[in-house]
């Protein structure tokens, strides 16, 4: 599921095919079918970060501020002035590994992607991910039953969380999280991104996001060649 997961990104940035069309609809397929979520809703939140990563109130991947975690120089200072106090902040590092990557994608998309799909009436992508679903049951019901089923989509959902947070928010959170400045583009892109040393091991785990840096200079380009 994971490894889907950085598939579907490269459809997801037409990084794949030549013809926009068929990343499209390769995307929906990987999406939708092997990993049971909506392409509308991951272009939705996924262009937004592009466009402004790390600003408040823009980018998706930051609205955890200020409710669970205090990001940010700028930010955490103004909740102090303001005299904000959500959760104990000064245990959020320790806080972080209990809230953040064990409950995003079991406790928080598994419900969510069915809530946005019916809302905005996205029926192709709610077809595609009940296709998921359907295979997924048939072919492990006879071997575990209805709680054993549940059970390991719960499992699977869960390691698949830990290993996307980690991902996601180690080459952005440590970089600069303010509002927006409007600030030029590059420059945007440059302060809210960050690498992670290059390995046979990185790359693959990462599915080569640990060229955050160069993903967010050039989203369309084949990640294989970041490192170029």
């Amino acid at each position: 599921q994971a490894q889907a997961g950085w598939l579907q990104h490269d459809f997801g940035h037409l990084s794949v095919f030549s013809k926009s069309r068929w990343n499209h609809w390769v995307h929906k397929f990987v999406i939708g079918h092997l990993k049971g979520a909506p392409a509308s809703w991951w272009n939705h939140l996924h262009f937004q970060h592009h466009a402004k990563p790390n600003c408040f109130r823009k980018d998706p991947d930051v609205n955890m501020h200020p409710l669970f975690f205090a990001l940010g120089k700028t930010l955490s200072v103004e909740l102090g002035v303001q005299k904000k106090k959500f959760m104990p902040y000064n245990y959020q590092h320790k806080y972080f590994f209990i809230i953040g990557p064990p409950a995003l994608v079991p406790l928080y998309f598994q419900w969510y992607i069915f809530y946005f799909v019916v809302q905005r009436k996205q029926w192709v992508d709610l077809a595609w991910m009940l296709t998921f679903y359907i295979r997924f049951f048939l072919t492990y019901l006879p071997l575990l039953g209805v709680k054993g089923i549940l059970g390991l989509h719960l499992l699977v959902r869960f390691i698949e969380s830990n290993w996307f947070v980690w991902i996601t928010q180690m080459n952005h959170i440590p970089m600069h999280i303010d509002y927006d400045k409007n600030v030029d583009w590059f420059s945007t892109q440059l302060q809210a991104t960050c690498n992670v040393h290059q390995s046979l091991f990185n790359d693959w785990f990462s599915g080569h996001l640990n060229f955050q840096i160069e993903h967010h200079l050039f989203p369309t380009m084949p990640r294989h060649n970041y490192w170029k």
